[in-house]
């Protein structure tokens, strides 16, 4: 039996600024965003993931702290691309690591407005193999 991660509960103080971040910054694509009087809930997912985070306001997604989540990591096939990628959108990006000079070794990171923080690792072989395949 196959077991999925494909969604992240990211806590956020402000759900239209992390949209308008995840979405227009970071280029996220804007899955549904559902609002009513009971509730507001955003799924955003990057290109070629399967994987999703979500912000809202139901009581499981505000039992953590705005900005409490680190360690979270997106895997691109180039770095420096990704990288001027976000800076030419205005995220503020760390400069760019190397680690290991093998494949996997070279990271970014970058945090959204309420500081959640993210780690970028470049793995070349994902230009050839991505993990979705692009139809």
């Amino acid at each position: 039996m196959d077991w999925t991660l494909e969604v992240m509960v990211l806590p956020v103080s402000d759900i239209d600024q992390a949209i308008e971040f995840y979405r227009d910054k970071v280029g996220f694509h804007l899955d549904h965003h559902t609002v009513n009087e009971h509730m507001t809930v955003a799924q955003l997912t990057p290109r070629g993931s399967g994987c999703s985070i979500v912000v809202g306001s139901l009581p499981a997604q505000r039992q953590m702290e705005p900005g409490s989540l680190h360690g979270m990591q997106l895997v691109v096939s180039d770095a420096c691309a990704a990288r001027e990628e976000l800076l030419s959108r205005g995220v503020e990006a760390s400069e760019i690591t190397v680690f290991d000079e093998r494949d996997g070794g070279t990271l970014f990171g970058f945090s959204d407005p309420d500081g959640n923080s993210w780690a970028v690792q470049q793995l070349k072989a994902r230009a050839e193999a991505p993990l979705i395949p692009r139809g």
